[in-house]
């Protein structure tokens, strides 16, 4: 009897940047179209406005509206509301931990670990907003490094998220020492659509997306529509991937 290929799982991260989009206006419904269209299974989304004085948050919100589960890892504060990163999942969450990679006085960064039934595997999905400084970003990859190889956590891991590195700088070294990476142009051909930052006119690419263990990366979109555009000051970056 012959098997067929794999099932794929599509993945998506996504900075949304408090669902402002690039005309100053908070639209958090326009955010979940970008990803109905999308149609991931599994979303990492960093600048979420969560649960405040003022009721629930922007993921929430989004979740409701796509019908997916979430979960949240807020770092900090935003005008009284938890603000952090989320994943939103069409399957099963079965564990949900947070990492503080803080770097002295600079802003809080937690990195989010959420474990997703997927396929008759768990993967292990590592949520990253890293840092705006060099120092800051070197620190941060690698004690993200270190967490993410952990034998002890075993099986397929997905470490995505927004990286904060335009270049080739230290943090993206140390990442592509421990874990694969995702290289656009192995995807795309145009370089003009290989860049994610910001969202009207990508000219920068900061949003990535690594992995280890059984992992096939078999697509990668970029999606560029006339919403994506303007919704966020980042584009969101799609992969299908099958799990071993």
């Amino acid at each position: 009897m012959t098997q067929g290929p794999r099932p794929t799982l599509r993945v998506a991260t996504y900075n949304i940047h408090r669902c402002r989009g690039i005309d100053g206006r908070t639209r958090p419904e326009r955010i979940a179209s970008v990803l109905r269209a999308v149609d991931a299974d599994v979303v990492a989304l960093q600048e979420v406005v969560g649960a405040g004085p003022r009721g629930g948050g922007h993921a929430e919100a989004i979740g409701a509206s796509l019908g997916m589960g979430w979960v949240m890892a807020p770092a900090r504060q935003f005008r009284g509301h938890q603000f952090g990163n989320a994943v939103l999942s069409r399957l099963p969450i079965t564990q949900h931990l947070a990492h503080d990679l803080s770097w002295k006085t600079c802003e809080p960064r937690h990195m989010q670990r959420v474990d997703i039934s997927a396929h008759g595997t768990t993967l292990h999905l590592y949520n990253v907003h890293l840092g705006t400084a060099i120092l800051e970003r070197r620190s941060q990859a690698r004690r993200l490094a270190i967490i993410v190889c952990d034998r002890h956590v075993t099986g397929p891991k997905l470490v995505l998220g927004d990286f904060n590195e335009w270049m080739r700088g230290l943090a993206t070294s140390l990442l592509n020492e421990k874990l694969s990476s995702v290289d656009l142009r192995d995807f795309l051909r145009r370089k003009r659509t290989q860049r994610t930052y910001p969202g009207l006119f990508p000219i920068l690419h900061l949003d990535r997306i690594y992995y280890a263990g059984r992992v096939e990366v078999v697509a990668v979109e970029l999606p560029r529509t006339r919403l994506s555009l303007v919704a966020s000051d980042h584009l969101p970056l799609v992969a299908d991937v099958r799990l071993g």
